[in-house]
């Protein structure tokens, strides 16, 4: 166990700081600091996070799927006070700048490829995930109304998904949660049946779920011909929705689905891309391309915020005109920020450098044997991986169709305890996961996995 952090004035004064004029992401405030516990953090080291109460934390989830390579990695931090010195912003309407030229060629040079499709083309920045989303949305739909198809109004996303909290992002979103208070706000979407493996019936593939979610997809293109501008979806695995998985075959069907009825391709790889998932884009699983590709999180190596949108060429010409009605005027401030950019650049360097992708295949089979007995517990019903994410979804004696009462917040307690412990594992309701960086060690592994499983114990007899 650490030393207890209550114990630490320096952290206390952060603490009380903090709540006398903060206002926190995606938290109850009334539960600070009793039943959700604020730590506050001095400095990143690689994959620890260093609190001011003296302890160490590891980062299983890098800082919410944001960190690639450990906190403070110098070459990125030396990238940025390099371009820091040359430019920190300058608006990309009418001006440009060698940062954001080149990352758009290196994104493109990187970004998946498809058989027998005209490669993605074209860059288009924003600030965050979220926005990136949005971004993708109003070009969808902006492009069939420059063609005069004013039909093409719909989008389809799957069930149990999640795209982002700006309002745009959230209408194609399906988590009561974070969408139920906002609904009167929302533009109106379809949802399509999720593929999530862990929905299969007893017996059924996952290939086999896939294809029958497939079908589904089909059946709603069928009923709303002419309708829908473009299929929103996250490839492989749906991340807040629980680290829910699903076969690649599904994205095959999509493509093919949207193919067939003239409909665009919108993959949000914000959380899977950049070798989350053993591939640097999770597509590249289904050897499709979408139409529009959605990045975020990692692309900075979980520096500065930016998200890109890579679409088509077709796309693309699609708003050239004299007519500024027919042009996209979305725009954000910060679009294409320098700093961002050079961050940006820096991780791709190292992707280029380092063999990343090799050596996460490496760590990811470490995790997979770390993980396997997990599946023994008599609280844990599955235990599911996508390169170097793995999730454990804790259920009342491994029982699918027995969750835990949410009233006994299993999964709060075992955050909680495995915080005592030094390991930072942010849970989905009740779903645990590891999401570490690039840069976890055998020793490290080792300790997030006898944390969890005492974690698990010790929420599961507080249920």
């Amino acid at each position: 166990m650490l030393a207890d952090p209550d114990s630490s004035p320096l952290a206390e004064r952060w603490r009380q700081r903090d709540l006398s004029v903060l206002w926190h992401p995606c938290t109850q405030m009334r539960e600070h600091p009793d039943t959700l516990p604020l730590v506050s953090i001095a400095r990143g080291e690689g994959p620890w996070l260093v609190g001011h109460d003296g302890n160490r934390y590891l980062d299983a989830v890098s800082s919410w799927w944001t960190n690639l390579f450990g906190h403070a990695e110098p070459r990125i931090a030396a990238a940025v006070a390099r371009q820091a010195n040359q430019l920190e912003q300058v608006m990309l309407a009418g001006f440009t700048h060698e940062p954001a030229v080149e990352l758009a060629e290196r994104l493109l040079q990187v970004a998946p490829r498809q058989a027998g499709r005209a490669p993605l083309a074209k860059v288009f920045y924003a600030d965050n995930g979220s926005a990136g989303v949005e971004v993708a949305l109003k070009m969808a739909f902006h492009w069939f109304r420059n063609r005069g198809e004013d039909r093409r109004t719909r989008f389809v996303a799957l069930e149990n998904g999640y795209h982002g909290e700006t309002l745009g992002a959230l209408a194609v979103g399906d988590i009561p949660l974070y969408r139920r208070i906002y609904a009167p706000l929302l533009a109106e979407a379809m949802f399509a049946p999720s593929p999530d493996a862990y929905l299969a019936e007893e017996g059924q593939s996952a290939a086999s779920r896939a294809h029958q979610a497939a079908d589904a997809l089909a059946d709603l293109f069928d009923r709303h011909p002419g309708e829908i501008c473009a299929v929103i979806l996250e490839p492989r695995l749906q991340c807040a929705g629980g680290m829910r998985m699903h076969d690649p075959v599904y994205l095959r069907r999509a493509r093919e689905l949207c193919d067939a009825n003239g409909a665009f391709l919108i993959a949000d790889e914000i959380a899977a891309g950049f070798g989350r998932t053993g591939t640097m884009f999770a597509c590249e699983q289904a050897g499709v391309m979408p139409d529009l590709l959605c990045l975020s999180k990692g692309l900075t190596g979980g520096f500065l915020p930016l998200s890109a949108v890579l679409t088509t060429q077709a796309l693309y010409d699609g708003f050239l005109d004299d007519s500024r009605e027919r042009a996209f005027l979305h725009s954000h401030s910060y679009t294409g920020n320098p700093l961002a950019c050079a961050a940006a650049l820096a991780t791709l360097d190292i992707f280029a450098s380092d063999d990343v992708i090799t050596g996460n295949l490496g760590t990811a089979e470490a995790m997979r044997r770390l993980a396997a007995p997990f599946s023994d517990h008599p609280h844990v019903a599955d235990v599911r991986q996508a390169g170097m994410v793995v999730a454990f979804e804790l259920t009342r004696g491994g029982n699918r169709r027995t969750p835990f009462d949410p009233a006994a917040r299993v999964g709060l307690h075992a955050y909680k305890a495995a915080l005592r412990r030094g390991v930072v594992l942010r849970p989905l309701g009740d779903v645990l996961y590891w999401m570490p960086p690039y840069c976890i060690g055998d020793e490290q592994l080792d300790l997030l996995a006898r944390t969890t499983l005492a974690a698990i114990d010790e929420a599961v007899a507080c249920a």
